[in-house]
């Protein structure tokens, strides 16, 4: 039986990853310096007002429940089809898939400066579980049903990518090392959007929990602006979050901000 995920737990674990011939006679090629230039200007990024992420009724990007009528629609009833528990885990699969939408991407790894691992993949998914999961418990003893469907897909999904990553003897430990590490991050996601958390709290826990691998509290120089465009980019889902119905969230008809469209309207590098 799965672990409840309103119960969070203190402790916070770290996953680490997985862990010349010489031709005297040919002239040496010419020296091309590369020159990369960043893809977004991430200081630009994520100051946007946040607004609601539910999707327009005419969005081609809907998953709307299926209206059958007649004997069929009968014997979907008989089957439970329409019952409260299929319906949220039907929704639930959706929010699903919208979560995984957004972490799979290659976008996110490329606006963030963030080397696709199974670690930053599992630390994306978690932010991501995070922000749906403090919104829907706001709405009581529904929303925190439907979480606990959320977290019974997550974790299964999770389970399948241990195992492609090549972990199949000490699965058992590696999922209960992962899920310390979900709610570890969750309790310290929560500490440090509180009113009274300090200014870099925020950004101090995405740079621990997303982008250190050595267990380092505060971000490297190098990291900085992509530590502070992730914390603004989550503070603003957050907030994105609190204003989207609760209709769009149980039904999964909402999508995370647009990382292309945020590019393009900071007049960002294209891609």
């Amino acid at each position: 039986m799965f672990r409840t995920w309103t119960k969070a737990i203190i402790p916070l674990s770290k996953l680490r990853a997985p862990m010349h011939q010489t031709y005297a006679r040919v002239a040496a090629a010419p020296i091309i310096e590369d020159k990369v230039e960043p893809i977004v200007n991430l200081d630009k990024m994520f100051w946007a007002k946040p607004c609601s992420l539910a999707l327009p009724r005419d969005s081609p990007l809907r998953i709307d429940e299926p209206d059958y009528q007649g004997v069929k629609r009968f014997m979907l009833k008989l089957m439970l089809f329409y019952s409260k528990q299929s319906k949220s885990i039907r929704g639930a699969n959706v929010v699903y898939k919208r979560i995984v939408s957004q972490v799979d991407k290659p976008l996110i790894y490329e606006v963030f400066n963030l080397e696709k691992t199974f670690k930053t993949t599992f630390s994306l998914l978690v932010l991501h579980m995070w922000f749906y999961l403090r919104r829907i418990k706001q709405e009581g003893s529904e929303g925190v049903e439907f979480g606990q469907y959320l977290y019974e897909i997550y974790n299964h999904d999770v389970e399948l990518r241990v195992s492609k990553a090549g972990v199949n003897l000490l699965l058992i430990k590696w999922m209960k090392e992962l899920e310390k590490i979900f709610y570890g991050n969750i309790v310290a996601y929560d500490a440090a959007i509180l009113p009274e958390a300090k200014p870099g709290d925020f950004a101090s826990i995405i740079w621990r929990n997303i982008f250190s691998d050595d267990g380092s509290s505060t971000p490297d120089k190098a990291a900085l602006q992509s530590v502070q465009a992730l914390a603004r980019y989550a503070q603003r889902e957050v907030s994105c979050m609190t204003l989207t119905d609760k209709e769009a969230l149980l039904s999964g008809n909402f999508t995370f901000t647009s990382l292309k469209h945020e590019i393009k309207s900071k007049n960002g590098h294209q891609l």
